[in-house]
């Protein structure tokens, strides 16, 4: 199996995936196999972290699929057995998991009189509970997994975790405050992270993918008959590349920061991966 951009072997390592029942992490959990990784896939839905376990396995990977709230500590302190007696003590954590919900997104981009009493959601209307929701899921979603896996890396060397910033924690986007806040969150505690576990041979880094169309963000991109929304038009022209990233870009910067030969000394950072996004002003 390992074979990848970075020649980043893993043989003998153990990778546990959040979020793997997606399109982003499912393939992240991929290319860590690929690499030579047992992997472990976790996700609320587990027939869809089973389907890309089946693939893994399929391409002569080593791969199971394990149901997995990571809202819950219970689960995930159970979970986290379940895999080391499987594979053996995590390694590599990729916290995957995450995403956005309607109730926590504003209608219209711009507040403007009269909107409180029309027909749209606007800021006044956001509903707590799903505010709420968000920032448990993005970052409570991060901090329950870290606590259940990390455990098993402290005092071993070659461990690291990735988790999953945005380009909104650099800057928020318009219509989803309580995503941007969180993903906002999700970098300032990969630095946290980083100091706190420096001294027992854990790294930690983030990767902020700008733009990439996938099923979470496709009603936002592009209407029902496949046209692009006005919001992708937006994007596109506030994105140097002028695309939307292609999911095999992100291989590099995983497999970069999981490896100890080329970045042992990296601990802390939030890696962009969007096309030159966070450097145009606009003009």
């Amino acid at each position: 199996m390992n074979t990848n951009c970075l020649n980043t072997n893993l043989t003998g390592k153990v990778a546990v995936v959040t979020g793997a029942g997606g399109v982003l992490c499912s393939y992240f959990a991929k290319v860590l196999a690929r690499a030579g990784a047992k992997v472990a896939l976790l996700d609320l839905n587990e027939a869809a972290a089973k389907a890309y376990a089946d693939e893994i396995v399929a391409e002569g990977g080593i791969a199971k699929a394990y149901a997995c709230n990571v809202l819950d500590k219970s689960i995930c302190t159970e979970v986290a057995k379940q895999v080391e007696a499987d594979f053996g003590p995590c390694d590599l954590l990729i916290n995957g998991a995450g995403g956005n919900n309607p109730r926590a997104t504003t209608d219209k981009e711009y507040f403007e009189l009269g909107d409180i009493d029309a027909d749209t959601k606007s800021f006044f209307d956001l509903d707590a509970d799903g505010v709420g929701f968000v920032f448990n899921l993005n970052f409570l979603g991060t901090l329950i997994p870290t606590q259940a896996f990390a455990s098993q890396m402290v005092g071993r060397e070659g461990c690291s975790i990735i988790n999953i910033s945005s380009m909104n924690a650099f800057t928020p986007l318009t219509k989803i405050p309580a995503y941007s806040g969180a993903k906002a969150a999700i970098s300032n505690f990969t630095q946290w992270l980083a100091v706190h576990f420096s001294k027992v041979g854990i790294r930690v880094n983030a990767i902020a993918p700008g733009f990439f169309s996938t099923q979470q963000n496709a009603k936002l991109l592009w209407n029902e008959d496949g046209t692009p929304t006005a919001r992708t038009g937006k994007i596109l022209a506030a994105t140097p590349m002028g695309r939307f990233g292609k999911t095999e870009e992100l291989e590099g910067s995983l497999l970069f920061l999981v490896n100890e030969k080329a970045a042992g000394f990296i601990t802390g950072v939030v890696l962009p991966v969007d096309g030159g996004f966070s450097a145009y002003s606009g003009v």
